[in-house]
């Protein structure tokens, strides 16, 4: 491996991508192609709006929504409401059907509450059909069916100051007051398109991942056959992780396929497989055993683990770095300068053997390069799966490699590549979701606090919050999500839980002793970004190719600054945040 020449191949590789647009390259599908939004999964019910009240409100129905209203039910505060723009509860894993979806970190510390409601899932990694029934479960077994509103819209969350209370406001004119409202928007539910020359003039049809429409397609999520395309050119943009997974299911369908890409993705062996029951029974037998687990996940990939539960790519990147570590000279070994090298190395390594797979797993030599990722693992997210590479030895696949550039053009019949009209009957965007933008801007409305002070504005300097939860001036109002707390983006899972127990303690507390305003104080929101202040920034790595987790590879905005985690590590604040709740003090809080 020679270094330098692997440093200047992945600048390269990077400057053909840059782009001066940056996140405005994509479109929003509200904008141009709303009907894109419609879901064709489930009908959307009539009711007549609400307006009530309720002791908590949840906004969304993903897995925040659904740990939240479980530990809350354990404390015994069962009045809960939950508001999904779904037609049920899942979140994410509601709208992503698409075949081949599942998770890319092991169901064992993936799939929430697997102790409590007595789950074994069916393989390392589930499969999406899967996870969504355990949604379904987990809502059925803590009654949250009884009171959400599925296929609504929070339009607008008001603090009612005369009253204590939150009023929201919604796309089915409900109109209700909560005492304490929670969120857990998350960042992969707003759908986004390529902003390429010409969508809008395509005759064809086409579709984002997110809404996968069966009924031209054929198949299901369950994996059968798409047999309806076997008499169809089909393009699929985007060959990011969502591709990764559904491009062996279009690969054995389509008459012809075309991928375009504009940046490969790494992808590693996954190497899954059935869960064995007996197994599962010995590694499950100890009351406590998921919450080790996802500790013993997050301790390996911060260092400080002796054994390996979970044994997938995620530890195995890991592992490696601290094997190069301990290669180092004892006095080495704390040189923050040496520790990126060595890290540096290990990825290099790691890349190298990636790129070395494809070689052997592709037929074509040319279509092999074409499918190598140049840049560090972490660049993006990384991706595991064993048919993916396999896909394009299929005579009907056709790599469209676009040499960084991507589409340049949709025409009525088809996408044109380096020059090159492809007619083709249906494009595919395996696109994603908007990230890098304003909260507000995601979420769909605004937050009006106290003496209408809205979050846009409060949070215009960057994030304000105490342990990510909560922010001054937005009294009774939670947030379940990873910054300015671990900020762990390997096993978000992980963050949802331990969030879900801090809120479901501090509203028990509150509950139990009559407050009715439970609110974060300035001064211990100022002190916590005090602490966050020497935390290093994981997002926006210069030399990494554009991306999401890079702004697109433009600089990043001041307030990014503030999108940071403790600066002691993701385990440190798991075991912060537990002595925290736990000592009953809530320090930082004010109840009244």
């Amino acid at each position: 491996m020679d270094r330098e020449a692997t440093k200047q191949k992945y600048a390269r590789e990077r400057a053909k991508r840059l782009r001066p647009d940056g996140n405005d390259q994509y479109l929003r599908l509200e904008e141009q192609f709303s009907d894109m939004l419609d879901d064709p999964y489930l009908p959307v019910q009539e009711r007549a709006p609400k307006t009530d009240h309720v002791t908590v409100a949840f906004i969304g129905g993903g897995f925040s929504g659904l740990v939240v209203g479980a530990r809350l039910a354990e404390v015994g505060i069962t009045d809960y409401r939950v508001i999904e723009k779904g037609g049920d509860f899942g979140g994410t894993w509601y709208w992503n059907r698409y075949p081949g979806a599942m998770c890319d970190t092991a169901s064992m510390i993936y799939m929430p509450l697997l102790e409590e409601t007595s789950y074994m899932p069916r393989e390392k990694y589930a499969r999406a059909p899967e996870i969504l029934e355990h949604c379904a479960r987990i809502g059925k077994q803590y009654n949250l069916y009884d009171k959400a509103l599925f296929h609504t819209r929070v339009v607008e969350l008001q603090w009612d100051e005369s009253r204590s209370v939150w009023q929201v406001r919604t796309d089915r004119g409900d109109d209700f007051t909560a005492q304490f409202v929670a969120m857990g928007t998350g960042p992969l539910h707003v759908p986004k398109l390529p902003g390429i020359p010409g969508i809008d003039e395509f005759q064809g049809h086409a579709f984002h991942t997110s809404r996968w429409d069966y009924d031209y397609t054929g198949g299901d999520a369950g994996g059968a056959l798409l047999e309806k395309l076997a008499d169809k050119r089909v393009a699929l943009i985007g060959t990011g992780a969502t591709a990764v997974q559904c491009v062996p299911h279009l690969a054995r369908a389509c008459g012809t396929f075309y991928v375009c890409q504009r940046t490969p993705s790494s992808v590693d062996a996954r190497s899954n497989e059935p869960i064995d029951a007996a197994w599962y029974g010995e590694a499950t037998r100890e009351s406590g055993w998921q919450q080790r687990w996802m500790e013993n996940f997050t301790e390996n990939l911060t260092g400080i683990a002796f054994e390996d539960f979970v044994h997938d790519g995620w530890t195995d990147l890991a592992r490696r770095f601290q094997e190069k570590v301990l290669t180092l000279p004892p006095e080495q070994q704390a040189d923050p300068v040496q520790m990126m090298r060595a890290y540096e190395d290990s990825d290099f390594e790691k890349m190298d053997q990636i790129r070395a797979r494809v070689d052997a797993v592709v037929d074509d030599p040319e279509t092999a390069a074409n499918l190598k990722a140049w840049y560090k693992q972490l660049c993006k997210r990384p991706c595991f799966h064993d048919e993916y590479l396999q896909a394009f030895n299929n005579p009907s696949t056709v790599l469209l490699d676009t040499d960084g550039k991507g589409v340049e053009r949709i025409t009525r019949n088809g996408v044109v590549v380096a020059g090159v009209e492809y007619e083709v009957d249906c494009i595919i965007y395996g696109t994603g979701f908007l990230i890098g933008t304003e909260v507000s801007d995601r979420c769909g409305f605004e937050t009006i606090g106290r003496n209408g002070v809205t979050l846009t504005d409060y949070w215009e300097g960057g994030m304000r919050t105490l342990h990510g939860i909560s922010s001054h001036n937005f009294p009774n109002l939670f947030r379940v999500q990873p910054t300015q707390g671990a900020n762990f983006i390997a096993n978000v899972p992980h963050n949802i839980v331990e969030s879900a127990r801090t809120i479901a303690l501090l509203l028990q507390h509150a509950t139990d002793n009559g407050y009715k305003v439970v609110e974060t104080t300035k001064d211990a929101e100022d002190a916590w970004l005090e602490v966050l202040s020497g935390a290093s920034l994981m997002l926006g790595d210069p030399t990494c190719t554009p991306g999401y987790y890079n702004n697109e590879g433009q600089p990043l905005p001041e307030e990014a600054k503030s999108y940071v985690g403790y600066p002691a590590g993701a385990m440190a604040f798991f075991r912060y945040i537990d002595e925290w709740r736990n000592s009953g003090r809530f320090e930082g809080m004010a109840f009244s």
